[in-house]
């Protein structure tokens, strides 16, 4: 597994967001990118996810891409693919990657289940450092009691050795959820005074929903197409 940057900004906030339950990760850092006019200044590339990019408006969307938005000297790691079976291995080069930014801070986001059908979407949070936990509460975002967090998340919450929070978002779908995405988006947007507006991203629901959804399918295929070959070759 390999990081590349074009161009290292120095004491970043780190943004991640990895396809998990609702895809709301995935969800909310394509709206970061889009809104904040973030940038492409590099990728992770590993020989355990599949060999394959996507196209969208005639551009490149690497699997693994960092994009950085100087307004805000906010990094934000998108993720258009997989992490199953390597989780560990992404966490280790998330935090190498703030180590080499020496970042202010890492922010996870991630959507948790829930059976409950209330309108209004839950949130709360994660964090190691105090200071984090006061800025949650007067933004008025509760502490993550009791909960089983899977994932790169899971794994970083474990392995960090730097300041690192979690955002999570109620989702009760299995399917792209841009309402939970943005209910983070808000959470996100109170918590580092970004004055962006999650309101519009209820509003392309839908186009987004099918723009990722058919980006991971088409990553689900190419991974499976992978390991048929892997089987042919020792079989």
């Amino acid at each position: 597994m390999k990081l590349v940057l074009r161009k290292k900004p120095k004491n970043p906030i780190i943004v991640e967001g990895f396809p998990g339950f609702g895809l709301v990760g995935t969800i909310t850092t394509e709206y970061l990118v889009n809104e904040l006019k973030a940038v492409s200044i590099g990728a992770i590339h590993s020989e355990k996810i599949p060999a394959m990019v996507a196209i969208h408006d005639n551009k490149v969307v690497e699997p693994i891409g960092v994009y950085y938005s100087e307004k805000f000297n906010m990094i934000i790691l998108h993720v258009m693919t997989n992490m199953k079976g390597i989780e560990w291995e992404i966490s280790e080069i998330l935090l190498e990657l703030a180590q080499q930014l020496d970042a202010k801070d890492i922010i996870s986001i991630e959507g948790v289940g829930t059976s409950a059908t209330e309108d209004e979407i839950k949130s709360y949070f994660f964090s190691n450092n105090e200071k984090a936990k006061k800025k949650f509460a007067v933004v008025g975002v509760n502490p993550l009691k009791e909960g089983i967090i899977l994932g790169v998340t899971a794994t970083l919450m474990l392995q960090a050795n730097r300041n690192m929070s979690a955002i999570f978002v109620e989702t009760n779908s299995q399917l792209p959820d841009s309402k939970a995405a943005a209910k983070a988006v808000e959470v996100l947007d109170k918590y580092l005074k970004l004055e962006i507006d999650y309101k519009p991203l209820l509003k392309q629901a839908e186009k987004l929903e099918g723009k990722i959804k058919g980006l991971m399918q088409k990553s689900e295929a190419a991974t499976a197409e992978q390991q048929k070959k892997e089987l042919s070759y020792v079989g």
